[in-house]
């Protein structure tokens, strides 16, 4: 390492800003997160800074700049907009002491300042010593994703409590203590919302003197994995993963979200399949509650959002049934992937004020839903699991008096390696998905404008080459 990585404390010390443009701007946004005294030195100040000062959160020192100006610093940043201003106020930092950045002179740089994961008191700094500024914000942002964005209430919470803790639990049990705090009940009763119960968790094992032997009560939590990127799942989605115990996980599932689960963390595959039944819905909810029951934190890992078609209503009945706390946490449905990847809108003013999302698949048993009954001139209808029953649906909607040139976007495996996209006309639905013999993961965008002119078809989206390669016109 050419430099070595630490934190500074900034209790009651100063840190000097030089500088009262953007660039000054950006090093005060970083030092205001801290409890600092700061202190900016220019002859005018941006927008920015002049509110900052005027505020009350920075002093404005308005005179000359000397080395005494620079004494007793915490540190220093230099960030006027001119090498020959900036070079001089370095000489004047170094002859105080004072540790000192100099903006985009990297050798005048006794500091460098990091990419910060900010879990305030919990904080994680990334840095490349300036040879790749790009990696350290691509590393952030994993950390990002891991991290639950409350931890850091839970880890200010332990640091008010930890004097409570060292009178009242033994010390050869402490470890233990604190690797229930943040690994255990109340870890996932705080990230998950419940801040008031952990806290009575904590306290109640500090008035026993100990940790409980056992987890207290397993948790469900509905996931909304999304189309299949894992970079579309919501940073609490992660955060649920890897705090999972045992994840129940189906077919349309895509492996990498898989990967962002803890690595010892069970993973039970329930896979359905349209027209089979080998793992039919009261089994799954069945398993899932039986897990929760044993004090686990559960993830029932769906595709898509669990509350749209996704039959989470069954399985939240069947944890409320037994007394089991249960969390949903969305996901980007199928319609809105796949209106991003066709580079088009759900609904446009003049054109569609309406978004109907509609299912061709039926409850067991049940007639076939009337898929097409809300569509009407303003409406965009979004069909899910429907490529079966799209000759019905297009009979449908041209007797609905749905326009035959009225555009369609048939997107297949959305956001995957496999995706494509189909553009076309009603009057040539169904022959499209035969034409390409089209099945499975796959949802059908019609749009029934206004307007019953001819529509011009949606522009291709410009994606990468794998997904160019196997995007269709039909």
């Amino acid at each position: 390492m050419k430099s070595f990585p630490m934190f500074i404390r900034t209790t009651g010390r100063r840190v000097v800003i030089a500088g009262g443009g953007e660039q000054a701007a950006q090093k005060a946004r970083l030092i205001l997160k801290t409890d600092a005294q700061i202190t900016v030195a220019a002859p005018s100040l941006d927008a920015e800074l002049a509110d900052i000062v005027a505020q009350g959160r920075a002093n404005l020192h308005g005179g000359p700049i000397t080395p005494d100006f620079f004494g007793g610093a915490a540190m220093a940043f230099i960030a006027t907009g001119c090498p020959g201003v900036d070079a001089s106020l370095h000489a004047l930092a170094r002859a105080a002491g004072c540790p000192v950045n100099v903006v985009d002179q990297p050798a005048l740089c006794d500091l460098t300042t990091p990419s910060l994961v900010d879990r305030d008191p919990v904080v994680v700094a990334i840095g490349t010593e300036g040879t790749a500024p790009v990696l350290a914000r691509q590393i952030k942002t994993r950390i990002e994703e891991a991290l639950p964005p409350t931890l850091g209430g839970l880890a200010a919470l332990a640091g008010r409590l930890r004097g409570t803790v060292a009178a009242g639990v033994p010390r050869a049990q402490r470890r233990a203590f604190w690797r229930w705090v943040f690994s255990d009940a109340p870890r996932h009763a705080w990230i998950s919302g419940r801040e008031r119960a952990a806290a009575r968790q904590i306290k109640a094992a500090i008035a026993a003197g100990h940790a409980p032997e056992a987890a207290s009560g397993g948790s469900i939590a509905l996931i909304g994995a999304g189309p299949g990127a894992r970079d579309l799942l919501t940073l609490r989605a992660v955060a649920r993963l890897q705090e999972a115990d045992v994840i129940f996980y189906d077919r349309l599932v895509d492996p990498e979200v898989l990967e962002l689960a803890r690595r010892d963390a069970a993973r039970v595959f329930v896979g359905k399949v349209v027209g089979a039944s080998a793992w039919p819905q009261e089994r799954i909810n069945a398993l899932i509650v039986a897990e929760a029951e044993k004090g686990r934190q559960v993830v029932r890992l769906k595709s898509g959002d669990p509350g749209i078609f996704g039959r989470a209503g069954e399985e939240i009945a069947a944890a409320r049934s037994c007394g089991i706390a249960v969390e949903i946490v969305p996901g980007v449905t199928a319609a809105c992937a796949a209106a991003a990847s066709a580079g088009i809108s759900l609904t446009e003013r003049g054109r569609s004020d309406t978004l109907v999302l509609a299912t061709g698949t039926g409850a067991d048993g049940m007639a076939l839903p009337e898929s097409v009954r809300m569509s009407t001139p303003g409406t965009s209808t979004a069909f899910y699991m429907a490529t079966r029953k799209s000759k019905e649906i297009q009979t449908a909607l041209l007797t609905s008096g749905c326009p035959a040139n009225a555009a369609f976007t048939l997107a297949v495996d959305v956001s995957k390696p496999t995706e494509r996209v189909f553009n076309g006309t009603v009057s040539k639905l169904h022959a499209t998905i035969a034409r390409h013999k089209i099945s499975g993961c796959a949802i059908i965008l019609v749009t029934w404008p206004y307007q019953q002119a001819a529509l011009a078809q949606p522009a291709p989206t410009t994606r990468h080459p794998a997904t160019n390669a196997l995007r269709g016109v039909a």
